[in-house]
């Protein structure tokens, strides 16, 4: 099943600068880059932070090659919401949402892309902790990110899979040959996550108190 590098970069080992930033700033960034896309009114300044995101990415080492499939992946939907955009509010306006969402995935990207996935679930659970006293699980938090780390990809795959085999059989264009068999895939894998927790004694709750 394909889908490897969809939506958000995977880890790439390296020991740049980028790399060796604390953790909790890199979350600062993501949170602050999230925070800007409500705030930020000139496409302008969108640009110019989307380059600056860009550029973090770059001096990573991820190379140019995972941040344009980061990119390329949403650009169909950003596409779409651009124009509507466009022809609500105009131009400027239209620029600057999709610069917003792009900043955001490139964010996302950079995090990813320069920190371990143990060390992100880690950093997870860390940042959930104050929140126990009010009946927070970290570690069921970080067990909830680390499935869905591992099911964008697979399910960004499946689609992949599906559409190609629709196209070899001229159906590219039929929703049901799309979507179908995709939702089929989608739900047994589901249930296959939740069997392979569940035998394990994963995300139960702890009934021992």
């Amino acid at each position: 099943m394909r889908g490897h590098g969809f939506l958000i970069a995977n880890y790439v080992p390296g020991n740049s600068l980028i790399h060796r930033i604390p953790l909790w700033l890199k979350f600062l960034v993501v949170a602050a880059c999230g925070t800007a896309s409500f705030l930020i009114v000139d496409w302008q300044v969108s640009l110019l932070v989307f380059a600056m995101m860009c550029g973090l990415f770059l001096l990573s080492g991820a190379g140019l090659r995972r941040l344009t499939r980061a990119i390329w992946t949403v650009t169909p939907v950003l596409v779409v919401i651009g124009l509507f955009q466009w022809w609500q509010l105009g131009a400027p306006t239209a620029a600057r949402i999709v610069l917003n969402v792009l900043v955001c995935v490139v964010a996302a990207s950079v995090l990813t892309a320069t920190t371990p996935v143990q060390d992100l679930l880690d950093g997870v659970v860390s940042l959930a902790k104050p929140f126990q006293r009010f009946g927070a699980d970290p570690e069921r938090f970080a067990l909830t990110i680390a499935v869905m780390l591992r099911s964008i990809p697979f399910i960004a795959g499946a689609f992949s899979d599906v559409r190609d085999a629709a196209r070899a059989r001229g159906l590219e264009r039929n929703p049901r040959a799309l979507i179908l068999p995709v939702f089929i895939t989608t739900v047994a894998y589901a249930r296959q996550t939740g069997d392979a927790l569940a035998a394990r004694g994963l995300g139960e709750p702890d009934v021992s108190n």
